[in-house]
């Protein structure tokens, strides 16, 4: 019988340890508000600032994968080595001026170290599954949630530091991170991975089932990241041209909005197990879709309204998540399971370029009131898709039967 003693504190560690070093994810996008006061920044170059983790996220991915880094050595020591160098590129981040060619390379390296974090962090959660696969990768997905929120609140507890806060606050917590790691372990389930195999690509595009679960992670990823990258801005624009509340701040509502989503990731995960996936992926990618849509219209009307519909977008939006990564490790042959789950993370990450920076260019053309308009058409595909799916026969191999 496998020995699931101490599965709680584990969990905790590693989903602690999770939320520190992905503080270092949004860091730019926390201080890109302050940086664009000084006048510095282009639209395009503040784009850059989060577009370049994206990067470098997927080709670190495709480095660790490609040469099986997580295999070669312990994985917690994996994880404390990518939380080390995030910490470093932040605080390199901390001596540029802004506006600085090399701010956007540091944010590249940054990208690039925490494939070193995610997701072997969620191979360690995973590795103490016991049926309850959904749950445990939401808790991963709630504590990447919650460590991209934390960098929004760098500016109110360092107001002196300005636009440099979230980037030294989050080095620190990176830091700590990979000291933290190092005390927990992994469960029983984990096993080695297969290094990736270059035929997953056609059989991730081929097979039905697995070709709709990815076209599904595309159209979340389309709005996921630059939803997350830009609400912030959007809310600094939107206080601007209203009547807040006296108490009202833009970085605080941020890192709430933003926040919020790990209970979305957790109570999605707990659900999915029960109903399925491709329901509970479809409810959740129809609600950030229609809010997407609706933030147009709330603009004019009381802030009450405005930050409520934003707080449940910030809910919805990271949902389905964790469970696109489920489906798919149900979906695929076993052997091919770690190269598939590579790939759907690479090409989702990549696509997160294009809505990243093109979404201040149409901000630019039509006002930030419609911002998030572009942001619908993801979760349209995805319902689609997902919904789809659950016409297949394959469908009853996700979630117990449950689809």
């Amino acid at each position: 019988m496998a020995d699931l003693s101490g599965k709680p504190r584990h969990l905790a560690l590693i989903a602690l340890s999770q939320v520190l070093a992905l503080s270092v994810w949004f860091a730019g996008a926390a201080a890109l508000p302050a940086l664009q006061d000084t006048g510095a920044l282009t639209p395009f170059a503040g784009a850059a600032l989060s577009s370049a983790v994206q990067l470098g996220f997927v080709l670190g991915a495709l480095t660790s994968a490609g040469l099986g880094i997580a295999d070669r050595y312990d994985a917690r020591h994996v994880f404390a080595a990518g939380a080390s160098v995030a910490a470093l590129m932040s605080w390199a981040a901390v001596l540029l001026e802004p506006g600085s060619v090399w701010m956007p390379v540091t944010r590249l390296g940054a990208g690039a170290a925490l494939a070193f974090v995610y997701p072997v962090g969620m191979k360690l959660a995973a590795s103490w599954a016991r049926g309850d696969t959904g749950l445990l990768i939401g808790l991963l997905v709630g504590a990447l949630t919650l460590g991209s929120a934390s960098p929004h609140l760098a500016p109110v507890v360092t107001e002196a530091l300005g636009w440099r806060a979230p980037f030294a606050l989050s080095g620190l917590a990176a830091l700590a991170s990979a000291a933290l790691i190092l005390t927990a372990r992994a469960g029983p389930a984990f096993t080695r991975a297969a290094r990736f195999d270059p035929r997953a690509i056609k059989l991730s595009l081929t097979d039905p089932a697995l070709a709709r679960v990815n076209l599904g992670y595309l159209g979340h990823m389309w709005e996921l990241y630059a939803f997350w990258a830009w609400v912030g801005v959007f809310l600094a624009v939107w206080s601007e041209q209203t009547v807040v509340p006296s108490a009202f701040s833009a970085p605080v509502t941020t890192f709430i909005i933003v926040a919020a989503g790990a209970l979305g990731a957790l109570g999605a995960g707990w659900l999915a197990d029960r109903v399925g996936r491709t329901l509970v992926t479809s409810i959740a990618m129809a609600l950030s879709g229609g809010c997407a849509l609706l933030s147009a219209w709330a603009w004019s009307g009381p802030a009450e309204l405005m930050i409520g519909l934003l707080v449940i977008y910030g809910v919805t939006v990271i949902a389905d998540s964790a469970q696109f990564s489920a489906a798919a490790a149900e979906l695929a042959p076993p052997d091919k399971a770690g190269s598939i789950l590579t790939l759907q993370t690479a090409l989702g990450f990549a696509l997160t370029l294009i809505p990243v920076q093109l979404l201040p260019v149409w901000a630019e053309h039509t006002g930030w009131r419609f911002a998030f308009w572009p942001l619908a058409l993801g979760p349209m595909v995805g319902v689609w898709a997902m919904l789809s799916l659950r016409r297949q026969g394959d469908a009853s191999k996700m979630a117990n039967g449950r689809k």
